[in-house]
């Protein structure tokens, strides 16, 4: 998903970038997410910390088995996410 229209940045971007170690300011100075009308600040701010170290999104290949994903407050939130659940549950 696109979190920066501005600077197309996506989600997944961000959070290969918080992955590698990065802070919320220094993946805004690398990718100029939240540089311009500043819209995407608090999606962008939610996606890293969903992605620091000690909170995961997602464990693609887990050897251990599935687990849970974590997703950023404003996803949960979102229009689109409360549709889709209901349209799987249907």
């Amino acid at each position: 998903m696109i979190v920066c229209v501005c600077r197309r940045v996506s989600d997944r971007e961000i959070a290969r970038h918080v992955r590698a170690g990065m802070t919320f300011d220094e993946v805004q100075f690398e990718l100029g997410v939240a540089t311009q009308c500043g819209q995407c600040e608090g999606c962008a701010r939610d996606i890293v910390a969903q992605c620091s170290a000690s909170h995961p999104v997602a464990a693609l290949h887990c050897e251990s088995g599935p687990r849970a994903i974590q997703l950023a407050n404003s996803i949960k939130e979102s229009k689109a996410w409360n549709s889709s659940r209901h349209s799987a549950a249907a």
